[in-house]
């Protein structure tokens, strides 16, 4: 088994490697397997990739994610309001 400074370190480092994520905006802690994420990012997609990426790690036995998305920069530099999602239109199929 691993310890938990060990599994904090692999997650960081998976979390490193996960293209789309920025690591350095996601703290993690793991206690017993149980893994903490914490932070912010851009777009729910960087949150999904995070907790993959977690996941993904030997020695995970659960996984609480605290991790807010925040509006993208972009949007909040123009003044705008950050789109939810009832105010995006749904998707049409036949």
């Amino acid at each position: 088994m691993k310890t938990d400074l060990r599994l904090q370190k692999d997650i960081t480092d998976e979390l490193k490697w996960e293209l789309g994520v920025h690591a350095k905006n996601i703290g993690s802690e793991a206690r017993n397997g149980t893994v903490t994420l914490a932070g912010q990012v851009a777009t729910y997609s960087q949150k999904l990739r995070a907790e993959h990426a977690a996941l993904r790690v030997s020695g995970v036995k659960s996984l609480a994610v605290h991790i807010d998305v925040k509006c993208i920069s972009a949007i909040a530099a123009s003044g705008q309001e950050c789109p939810d999602a009832q105010s995006i239109p749904p998707w049409t199929t036949f």
